[in-house]
């Protein structure tokens, strides 16, 4: 066990809330920790392709018009941050696709503010593992957060952050106040994929075949069938050694009894494991490359399905945490969603001439639903 294992461990028992950033089958008792939980590959490409999808769609902070309308501010010093990056370590894209990993991996993601003369100047993110919920008797929200020797140079120290002084991204919560990650809830799910792909890997370590066994006339001691054993195994087991040739004297005889993955329904029990992760994550199973129910039409309407139940919800509750921590009432930040959500481009282009042409819309808010800014008007700063 590693230093980090032991101080993971050790933060995880000081918190408050019911945080454990792992799944526990209950009837098994077996833990799946986030990183452990990335060894599933299946979970590894549903948290990629959320995070990497939601980081690749550009953000912009608006200013809203007494008279209506809005203008985009490319002054504002949050739309600095997302242009020249939040920290020094960060590009925004990089930012944005640890915050997304970190909330659905285990519920919770948390970002300090800094602050220099009233003005947002960056944003730090603490690992979750490093944090300690506490309300206060006077109803306040603290963060308690002991930092790791790590590339902000924390040497281990304790300090307490304010709810004002932090941005809070959440998944679905039970008490309203922390996330509940989803390999919590989905405790069972996980542990079973886990024991299908370590079952899976074994049936590999062993050269794909299960068992056999050899049958000789006599009766072997205890140490002579240990021996016997442990000389097939050393020369025969492995994937390595598939496939080498087996030499047997002194009346021993080989009988396999090996079966096949097919007949072991390992393979498609497999298969359900990747559509049940899927569903954890809300993520079309032809996104991470799992075809085995795949059509051009079908794979295109996933696409759809994908930016509109999943990447458009997480998109609103960034856009809901930054702009409740970091703007006012003029001002908003909001992920320009509408090359996501369009569809064909040439039947949506028709669609939108027609509406101009039969006076259901006007140009200008034609170009307003395309994201562009009306016609003859400059950007403001």
């Amino acid at each position: 066990m590693s230093f980090w294992d032991i101080f993971r461990r050790r933060e995880e028992r000081a918190t408050t809330w019911e945080l454990l950033p792992s799944a526990q089958n209950a009837a098994s008792g077996a833990f799946i920790q986030p990183r452990q939980a990335e060894q599933l590959a299946t979970v590894y490409a549903c948290v990629q392709a959320i995070s990497s999808a939601i980081a690749s769609i550009p953000a912009r902070v608006y200013a809203e018009r007494p008279a209506g309308g809005r203008d985009e501010v490319v002054q504002h010093p949050v739309a600095r941050l997302v242009r020249m990056g939040p920290n020094e370590h960060q590009s925004w894209p990089d930012f944005v696709e640890w915050m997304l990993a970190q909330v659905l991996l285990r519920g919770n993601a948390l970002v300090e503010i800094q602050h220099e003369q009233g003005r947002v100047t960056g944003l730090l993110p603490i690992p979750w593992e490093w944090v300690s919920v506490q309300l206060l008797p006077g109803g306040r929200l603290v963060y308690d957060v002991t930092d790791a020797i790590g590339m902000y140079g924390g040497q281990g120290r304790m300090r307490r952050l304010l709810a004002g002084e932090v941005i809070h991204l959440r998944d679905r919560s039970d008490d309203g106040i922390t996330g509940r990650s989803r390999l919590n809830r989905a405790a069972a799910t996980l542990a079973s994929a886990s024991d299908v792909q370590e079952a899976s890997s074994s049936f590999h370590r062993n050269g794909m075949q299960p068992s056999g066994a050899v049958q000789l006339p006599g009766k072997l001691d205890t140490e002579q069938r240990n021996l016997l054993r442990k000389q097939l195994h050393d020369a025969h087991g492995g994937a390595g050694n598939r496939g080498s040739v087996l030499v047997l004297d002194q009346g021993l005889e080989w009988k396999s009894i090996s079966i096949s993955p097919e007949d072991a329904e390992l393979l498609e029990t497999r298969r359900f494991s990747v559509e049940e992760l899927c569903r954890i994550f809300q993520v079309p199973p032809p996104l991470v490359q799992d075809y085995a129910h795949n059509t051009f039409t079908n794979s295109e309407q996933a696409g759809r399905w994908f930016a509109q139940f999943t990447i458009a919800p997480w998109c609103r509750k960034i856009e809901a945490a930054f702009n409740r921590a970091l703007l006012d009432e003029q001002h908003h930040l909001e992920f320009d969603l509408s090359g996501f959500l369009r569809g064909d481009h040439a039947a949506r282009w028709q669609a939108n001439v027609s509406a101009v042409g039969a006076g259901i819309l006007t140009v200008d808010e034609v170009r307003e639903m395309e994201g562009w800014n009306p016609i003859g008007e400059a950007v403001h700063a």
